[in-house]
């Protein structure tokens, strides 16, 4: 066995686990974790990379480049061209990250699920009544991005972005092990929510990035702020930004959660259940009929 998948198994042993990710002072480590990530000195970037690769199955073959300044700009590196292929399909919503899908379906009026058993309201989640109204009874899917994973996410349809609300949180770590074990996890983290209108359409998309341990920034290209728990608002911040599907939003420091919700009338592409891995590009939702 290498060295590895024995440190692996050990680490993803549930107890030990939950006890190393979560039962730690999390927002002074997640401070920590983003000054450390940036600092550019040779040895403690190639230190970091190494001690990374014993833990994760990191692929760097589709990174833009093989070089890096930092443990922060391998974190947040960016795609060879073509690395992804994008389905053109417009009446597909397509995934705007790569990840693995966690619950997913139709919500029940308007509750929905983290894990099986586990259930939250879009209320707890998004704060606001009216987006608790458009989102009833729609579909929503999660999407989870382990640390190896590519971390940028891009607009899954062609749409413009009209305001972005900033809800700041916990920084509970979002693997399946918590999501287990903490009611309402996705409700209580830092998170951001980018409401989006489909061109042409009309229909309302909503893009959920949420934050976790050693996260807890979210860049995106159309604010001139970064997100994170320091940020002190305005909560509410109007944009106005266009996007062709595919194009790049932002990014996450490191490794997240995205959930993404459309109205009542879409429905999953086939294949898309708890479990599988997609990756950015790749058929989501269908649009409605007719």
């Amino acid at each position: 066995m290498t060295v590895r998948r024995m440190l692996s198994r050990i680490v993803l042993q549930e107890d030990l686990n939950f006890l190393l990710t979560n039962r730690v002072p999390r927002q002074l480590l997640t401070r920590f974790m983003g000054w450390f990530s940036q600092i550019e000195q040779p040895l403690v970037r190639d230190l970091s990379i190494a001690t990374w690769k014993l833990f994760a199955d990191l692929d760097l073959s589709d990174a833009r480049k093989t070089k890096f300044r930092s443990l922060h700009d391998c974190f947040t590196r960016e795609l060879k061209p073509g690395a992804r292929t994008v389905n053109n399909d417009p009446t597909i919503l397509t995934s705007p990250s790569d990840g693995i899908v966690g619950a997913c379906g139709q919500i029940a009026g308007v509750e929905l699920f983290q894990a099986k058993g586990f259930p939250y309201t879009l209320l707890d989640l998004l704060g606001d009544p009216a987006l608790v109204e458009r989102y009833r009874d729609g579909s929503y899917i999660t999407l989870r991005l382990t640390s190896s994973m590519y971390h940028r996410f891009h607009a899954p349809a062609d749409c413009d972005v009209h305001k972005v609300t900033y809800i700041s949180g916990d920084t509970w770590n979002v693997n399946p092990i918590a999501l287990k074990r903490v009611e309402k996890l996705f409700c209580k983290n830092e998170r951001a929510l980018i409401e989006t209108t489909l061109t042409p359409g009309g229909q309302r998309i909503l893009l959920v990035p949420v934050a976790a341990i050693l996260v807890a920034s979210i860049r995106l290209h159309f604010i001139n702020v970064l997100l994170h728990i320091r940020y002190r608002g305005p909560n509410v911040i109007p944009c106005a930004a266009h996007f062709e599907k595919g194009q790049e939003m932002g990014w996450f420091q490191h490794g997240s959660t995205i959930i993404v919700f459309a109205p009542k009338g879409f429905a999953l592409c086939d294949g898309i259940t708890d479990g599988k891995q997609v990756r950015m590009g790749e058929a989501l939702m269908r649009l409605p009929r007719g």
